[in-house]
């Protein structure tokens, strides 16, 4: 019974994210997990948070069958396997957490505080990167609209996770304790939320020049009609005639992937493109996939995003591509009938870790993200403070009318905060939208409708401190902390 109940609490937590985005959800969720590992012995403790993290990730990640089945013709079975079977694996990275929080604080309220907000943050950190990694649902991004969120520029996403638990798990050492003790606990509990309300006062970046104007294009075709054979010229006029006509702009962004096919194949569309950049003044960024030969023979695919600024062809091509979609880590004999078969290539190549920011025709350095990269923030990191904005081309198209498309732009506003930069994001069929510095949504385009929109975007200067320093001042502290605790259990 006690683990349905926490089966129950798991799938009500995915309501902390957008699109529902009740953040007080967080904290009053977390207690009572909080509670068993602190009270329960360590095995129950971790077969409770297993429960809870099963039915987090089975509510918070459906939309992953949608994909398959649904754009990805895929059998039903494959898409319920690859679900369950990451939920399993998220679930697995909870009970783990629970256990050591168990161990670490031996019953003891002070030492749960003291241990647990390490724990957590540190096994996030882990499922982040870990086997390629899950970064989805970090806890971080459920507070993007709180108080918390004002850590993110000096700590990052795991910052804020760190001080969400820091203050749930002082709420339950206040519930505990008594006298002095209380009061201090909840000194503790509302701490973090004043610091972190007074830091989203500070401008960690400068405006530098002067604002952008901006277009996204979004041509809203479903993804089960995007590789259509007949729907390739009605797409590439949309999108040249879109572009042509949008005479104020110095920046035009498109999707991931706009034009549904290789470059090489489209080597006489680009050099139209080009004429209209070098005519009009105007910076066009546009997803499509290449296709190099090797030396040794070997044909490579990439997910790129080309830019054109009138004066050169730029490219950047996605480092962290998607595990059983854009590549499939299983033995060759099976890779055929796993695979999406809406794409008509089967794994796709990465690209370089690091690579040359694209510039615009006035030299405004961009960093530019493809879809889910945008989840992996310390990939990131190597293109600033040289960056003065962020551009992010996605493809949700495949998540459908899901939690997915929200869930994405909630990632995508964290890191515009992270780094102070405003971003620009323009997605097949939504959600496309601006973000400012501060990660908050200036402006967003209709789903799975035809979108133009513009706005002013300002480029930015300088440094946060997670630009800076990244994750490292909260994992490296973690650590130190559990090493600390461990070592003085093992001497005891």
């Amino acid at each position: 019974m006690q683990r349905a109940i926490f089966f129950g609490l798991g799938c009500l937590f995915t309501a902390v994210y957008e699109p529902v985005g009740l953040w007080p959800l967080a904290p009053a969720l977390l207690l009572p997990l909080m509670y068993v590992a602190l009270q329960k012995g360590g095995r129950e403790a971790a077969k409770l948070a297993f429960s809870f993290g099963l039915g987090w990730f089975l509510c918070g990640t459906y939309w992953i069958y949608l994909s398959v089945t649904g754009p990805g013709n895929a059998a039903g079975w494959i898409g319920v396997f690859l679900v369950v079977v990451l939920s399993l694996i998220m679930a697995a990275y909870l009970a783990l957490t629970a256990w050591l929080i168990n161990r670490f604080a031996a019953g003891k309220p002070w030492r749960l505080l003291a241990t647990a907000p390490f724990c957590w943050v540190v096994i996030e950190w882990l499922r982040g990167w870990l086997f390629s990694g899950f970064p989805w649902m970090s806890l971080g991004y459920g507070q993007i609209d709180t108080a918390l969120a004002g850590w993110a520029p000096v700590l990052g996403v795991y910052g804020v996770s760190l001080c969400l638990v820091i203050s749930t798990t002082a709420l339950l050492v206040a519930l505990l304790e008594r006298g002095r003790s209380r009061w201090l606990a909840l000194g503790i509990v509302v701490a973090p939320w004043v610091a972190g309300a007074a830091l989203t006062t500070v401008q960690w970046t400068q405006p530098d020049g002067a604002p952008i104007h901006t277009t996204i294009i979004q041509a809203g075709i479903p993804q089960e009609r995007k590789w259509l054979p007949e729907e390739r010229q009605p797409t590439r006029d949309f999108y040249r005639d879109r572009t042509a006509g949008a005479t104020a702009s110095e920046l035009v962004v498109w999707p991931e992937v706009a034009i549904p096919s290789v470059s090489d194949r489209e080597e006489a569309y680009i050099r139209s493109l080009e004429s209209i950049s070098a005519g009009s003044g105007q910076t066009i960024v546009f997803g499509i996939l290449e296709r190099q030969q090797a030396a040794d023979g070997e044909v490579h695919i990439y997910n790129s995003v080309i830019g054109l600024n009138g004066n050169e062809r730029q490219v950047y091509r996605k480092r962290h591509l998607v595990p059983f979609g854009e590549y499939f880590p299983v033995p060759s004999f099976v890779r055929n009938w796993m695979r999406m078969m809406s794409l008509p290539f089967s794994d796709l190549s990465p690209g370089a870790d690091e690579q040359p920011l694209l510039t615009m025709a006035n030299g405004t350095a961009i960093s530019a993200v493809i879809c889910y990269e945008d989840a992996y923030g310390a990939e990131m990191l190597f293109a600033f403070p040289d960056a003065a904005l962020l551009i992010n081309v996605s493809n949700d198209a495949w998540f459908g009318d899901s939690i997915a498309p929200h869930q994405h732009l909630q990632i995508a506003r964290m890191r515009s905060l992270e780094f102070g930069r405003e971003t620009i994001r323009a997605t097949n069929t939504g959600i496309s939208a601006f973000i400012d510095a501060g990660g908050n949504v200036l402006a967003t385009g209709a789903q799975f409708e035809p979108v133009q929109m513009s706005a002013r975007v300002q480029p930015r200067a300088g440094s946060t401190p997670y630009v800076r320093f990244g994750n490292w001042p909260v994992i490296c502290l973690g650590l130190l902390v559990l090493a600390g605790f461990w070592l003085r259990s093992r001497s005891s």
